[in-house]
């Protein structure tokens, strides 16, 4: 599995034909086929290429809605 620093992950933020990448508690997904990613935004509330870990667990939906996308990687400090 590939590993990422948060500088590489921050690439993938969905913008300008870029796949959108998010992190969260240290795994890393693609979301670049999610409807609700459209241009790498979530809502407008989340931006893909970040760890999303805190922001997730503030959000009205669990995490257990990133079983429906493909983990890619793995998230290194």
């Amino acid at each position: 599995m590939k590993k990422f620093n948060k500088n590489e992950l921050a690439y993938f933020d969905g913008k300008d034909g870029r796949p959108a990448y998010i992190a969260y508690e240290g795994k890393v997904y693609d979301v670049s086929t999610s409807f609700l990613w459209k241009g790498g935004k979530h809502w407008v509330l989340h931006q893909a290429g970040r760890d999303l870990t805190e922001e997730i667990e503030r959000a009205p939906h669990g995490p257990d809605l990133l079983a429906r996308v493909k983990q890619i990687g793995i998230l290194q400090e």
